[in-house]
């Protein structure tokens, strides 16, 4: 199968889907796990460090141009110094041609992002983290054996049926041993338009409770890194055995025992990296059955809120609260407990699960009062700490609980930003544009409506 042939009928063992914005087209990343020999697994490592070597002397020969002369190499300038560099430098011949070529177009790319505010500065390369390298074309794949250029047929283990066709291939090697091959497949299929008719919902996430939808569902925090452990009354410190931090830590501190550079430390380090796996495996599995709800027994609604509703099966119009997670982990008290529950992945797959099914996804500004509004009569509420789980409402009487009076205030914001035509986002429009450079940066300008939830809020 070459690029730009059918995958007629081929197994995938699809770790995770992920759907990628294209012009015109929907395409999905499938990733399945790769077992290299010990012979490919040499070559793979003599790879990365070619894609590595290139990447780190772009970066520099670039940063060295825009110091002296104010002004960058451009990808087509460093693409054509390859030829020159492999004639001073014979093992990066070894490596194949077009990965050398992709590591200098990802640089470039990663420039673009920069001055467009959209990413730091690009740094230099490690071998000590994860690698990986880029194959546009020219892969196959035959039943259960995946052929690379220069690599030959690696084994990777496959059982899903799709159908497309491989655009790219990017593969990598985490610090826990693991290898994996992302394939870019464009199975034909147009992007869905988003259509708004149906079921609305609205989600408020948070710490006790993950994720609390207006409909009056509420799922639990699983913790992963304390495995799921209840919390005590007094104390924010979950009971019982913190299996995962337990070992974690237990982990690091024979890491620490050894001595530097020696065998024994890159054992131990690849065990740590093994700990970090299981949690990010955990998280991850835990959000894509939320987002999906699987029913998986550990996604039950407590407090006796019903049987599982599949937030993008069942509802049409998805309202989350655009929140700032990189300032929220300022707060020592509460950094560890937030950099753990993963808010953002889950609203980046709820965001691709919704529009690869033509459904609407917003976001509603951070500075949305959804707590301190009555879901009722929109008028403001006192100030109340945060151990206020349940109030009484000055103005209409009726006792609200806390998280489901937020979240469905951010439904109703959503529903009136998606009625006034405003855009998708309350906090004003797309922050990621769609492709290409802009070329200015002046954001679009969102008037404050009048009569809008905040305007009242602040009166």
């Amino acid at each position: 199968m070459n690029r730009g042939g059918k995958v007629a009928g081929k197994p995938f063992d699809t770790v995770m889907l992920l759907l990628v914005q294209s012009l015109f087209h929907l395409m999905k990343v499938v990733k399945l796990r790769i077992y290299p020999t010990g012979e490919q697994e040499v070559a793979l490592a003599k790879a990365f460090g070619c894609c590595r070597f290139v990447w780190n002397r772009s970066l520099q020969l670039t940063t060295e141009a825009y110091r002296q002369t104010g002004k960058g190499i451009s990808g087509l300038t460093l693409k054509k110094m390859l030829p020159q560099w492999k004639r001073e430098l014979e093992w990066l011949s070894d490596t194949y041609s077009q990965c050398l070529q992709s590591s200098v177009l990802n640089l470039s790319r990663a420039f673009v992002n920069f001055f467009e505010g959209r990413a730091r500065y690009p740094r230099f390369k490690s071998k000590h983290k994860r690698q990986s390298l880029q194959y546009p074309q020219n892969v196959k794949l035959e039943g259960n054996k995946l052929h690379l250029p220069k690599i030959g047929e690696v084994y990777c283990r496959v059982h899903r049926w799709f159908e497309g066709t491989i655009k790219t291939v990017t593969v990598s090697r985490h610090t826990d041993g693991r290898y994996h091959a992302s394939i870019l497949i464009d199975d034909g299929s147009d992007k869905p338009e988003p259509n708004p008719d149906g079921k609305a919902v609205g989600i408020d996430m948070g710490l006790k409770h993950f994720a609390v939808t207006s409909d009056g569902e509420k799922y639990n925090n699983p913790r992963h890194l304390n495995a799921s452990a209840p919390l005590s009354v007094e104390s924010s410190t979950p009971l019982g055995l913190k299996k995962h931090e337990r070992n974690l830590k237990r982990k690091q501190r024979k890491l620490s025992r050894k001595q530097q550079g020696s065998n024994s430390r890159r054992k131990a380090k690849r065990l740590v990296a093994r700990v970090h796996s299981k949690i990010a495996n955990s998280r991850a599995d835990f959000l894509h059955k939320l987002s999906r709800s699987l029913g998986a027994r550990s996604l039950a609604p407590c407090d006796g809120a019903g049987s599982h509703r599949k937030i993008v099966n069942e509802n049409q119009v998805i309202v989350v609260e655009n929140l700032a997670v990189k300032n929220m982990v300022k707060n020592h008290s509460l950094a560890k407990a937030i950099s753990d529950v993963g808010w953002g992945m889950f609203s980046t797959l709820l965001k691709y699960k919704a529009e690869g099914e033509g459904k609407v996804y917003l976001e509603v500004d951070r500075f949305f009062p959804s707590t301190h509004l009555c879901s009722e009569t929109l008028l403001p509420l006192p100030k109340m700490g945060l151990n206020v789980r349940s109030f009484e409402c000055p103005h209409c009487g009726q006792v609200h609980d806390r998280d489901i009076n937020a979240a469905t205030n951010i439904k109703n914001e959503g529903l009136r930003i998606l009625a006034s035509g405003t855009g998708a986002a309350a906090s004003g429009g797309n922050v990621r544009p769609k492709g290409g450079r802009i070329r200015s940066t002046l954001p679009e300008a969102i008037p404050t409506e009048v009569g809008s939830h905040s305007s009242i809020a602040s009166r």
